[in-house]
């Protein structure tokens, strides 16, 4: 169903560039041949350890580990940057099959900070820093925005 959404998203962006707008509603007709049993299974996405719904699917046992590296690789390519690390984990059953982590900002707040005998100072600015980035990562929420969701329905036309 994944595939046949993506082909008609494509085909709406197509008609959109060259001008030309179907008038009426489209119909899409299908007829259930018969029913089989497969081995599925429900691939979750979470960020920054909230699972986020709109992006689990159900894909067959044999593609999940495929799928749900691709996922978290464009994911981590599609979500900015904020001021904390951010971990991109695809799941299978509360199991981790794929993770990749999107680094944060890094503030050099040493740059002030002259001389030789100021190590004492450095590392209390370094310590007060990773408390600051600590406390932002708990309290801190990540916005995905919809072109994440698009380019993960893209990365599924190939299966």
């Amino acid at each position: 169903m994944n595939v046949i959404l993506n082909k008609l998203y494509n085909r709406h962006l197509y008609l959109i560039e060259q001008e030309r707008w179907p008038s009426g509603y489209a119909s899409f007709d299908y007829e259930i041949i018969e029913h089989r049993e497969g081995d599925l299974v429900k691939l979750g996405i979470l960020v920054n350890g909230e699972p986020v719904d709109a992006l689990a699917m159900m894909i067959h046992k044999n593609f999940a580990q495929k799928t749900g590296r691709e996922v978290c690789e464009k994911l981590k390519d599609l979500i900015p940057r904020h001021n904390f690390m951010i971990p991109v984990q695809a799941t299978i059953g509360g199991k981790i099959i794929a993770r990749e982590t999107i680094k944060g900002f890094k503030k050099d707040v040493l740059t002030k900070i002259h001389g030789g005998g100021a190590t004492d100072r450095k590392r209390k600015l370094l310590e007060k820093q990773k408390k600051g980035k600590a406390r932002s990562k708990q309290f801190g929420r990540v916005e995905i925005p919809q072109e994440a969701f698009i380019g993960v329905l893209k990365i599924n036309k190939d299966i």
